[in-house]
């Protein structure tokens, strides 16, 4: 059916296609060029990242972080379960084992006090994933890391302008804290350029190695900085790095960060205030932000109660013309994967598979739209 409130609508500053035109007057249509330029360094200034490099996908930066710490077969990597595919890609394409961890109880975050338990001789890394914009706790992640010698490498594909604060008080930008970091600028999420993304490297040892993978494995970079007198093939790598136009798109897009934060964000609080005692008539569990994390208006769910009251409630919402969507299916049933996990059961993760409704969530929800997927819902 054709739905009348889709569940997310891209939307356009209005700067997009001028600034695309103005990289296409300049001849300069491949990447690394003046808004890769203006992109990266507005995004390391405002986070404090070490290094910032747009990829054409948080699916790139993730394997590009898979191969900075030479992730090679039988080494093993834990995150969670209920992740997007490209969480684990990046690490099954290096030959590295996933361990996955179930999700928490009140949150769909990985259980961070389950992962000690599954590190190994072989454990190399630790991939927390920020769901829905909201911090892991990552004074445990890192503590672990810190005692084992692990790497964290931080999924913050959803987590664009959200923070976490830590045992020692500071306020640190999601994507800042873990040795690297991978970011998505997909249509879905708040700031967005089609498709495209980020890699932060926070780790000083991987900062030029990192530039050399994202140029295909040369040292192409350092070459027209000056730095060197030719350039060639100097390690592995790949096509990593998005075009002009890409990037140009997504200038538009920074530069209205704030004006697009405030209305996601607001949009989230209204949600989460109008439907606090339905949800609970219901049984239905609404997010959480806990204290020592922020909230960016990336995503707003629901957990229903169980399979058959999320059915009934998508298709109460559709019956209205109201697109609502259902997200992650666990990775450790998968038909890919399934074989390989250690069997382990992960309860939480199913649940949220089974349970978790995304509503309708963009900037050009006006108050009117919003009023009535709310009405809607309080008539389920």
């Amino acid at each position: 059916m054709k739905y009348t409130i889709p569940f997310n609508k891209p939307h356009l500053t209005g700067k997009e296609t001028h600034y695309i035109y103005d990289a296409v007057s300049t001849g300069k249509l491949s990447g690394n060029g003046k808004y890769t330029q203006l992109c990266q360094n507005y995004l390391k200034e405002r986070y404090g990242f070490g290094k910032c490099l747009l990829t054409t996908s948080c699916t790139d930066a993730l394997e590009m972080a898979a191969l900075l710490i030479n992730i090679e077969a039988g080494d093993e990597v834990i995150m969670p379960s209920y992740t997007f595919v490209s969480t684990s890609n990046a690490f099954i394409l290096r030959g590295a084992k996933i361990v996955f961890t179930d999700s928490r109880i009140d949150h769909p975050g990985m259980d961070e006090d389950s992962i000690e338990a599954l590190i190994t001789s072989k454990t190399k890394a630790i991939v927390p994933v920020h769901y829905a914009g909201v911090a892991c706790d990552m004074d445990k992640i890192m503590a672990l890391a810190e005692k084992y010698n692990l790497y964290v490498i931080e999924d913050a594909a959803q987590a664009i302008d959200s923070f976490y604060t830590g045992k020692d008080g500071n306020k640190r930008p999601l994507g800042s804290i873990g040795h690297l970091a991978a970011f998505s600028f997909h249509e879905t999420k708040n700031i967005i350029s089609g498709e495209g993304g980020m890699l932060a490297v926070n780790d000083a040892r991987f900062m030029d190695r990192a530039e050399i993978i994202w140029e295909k494995g040369t040292n192409r970079s350092a070459f027209f900085r000056g730095e060197v007198d030719k350039y060639g093939w100097v390690d592995l790598g790949s096509s990593f790095l998005p075009s002009e136009l890409i990037a140009a798109f997504l200038w538009a897009q920074l530069e209205n960060l704030d004006a697009i934060q405030t209305k996601r964000v607001a949009l989230w609080n209204n949600y989460h205030s109008v439907l606090h005692n339905w949800a609970k008539s219901k049984g239905i569990q609404l997010p959480l932000v806990a204290e020592n994390a922020t909230n960016n208006g990336h995503m707003f769910y629901v957990v229903c109660k169980d399979l058959q009251q999320r059915t009934d409630l998508i298709n109460h919402l559709k019956a209205n013309e109201i697109m609502a969507v259902f997200h992650y299916l666990s990775l450790h049933k998968s038909p890919f994967y399934h074989a390989r996990h250690d069997h382990r059961d992960l309860p939480q993760t199913d649940r949220y598979s089974d349970c978790l409704l995304r509503l309708p969530m963009f900037y050009d929800i006006d108050t009117e739209t919003h009023e009535f997927i709310i009405k809607t819902l309080l008539q389920f």
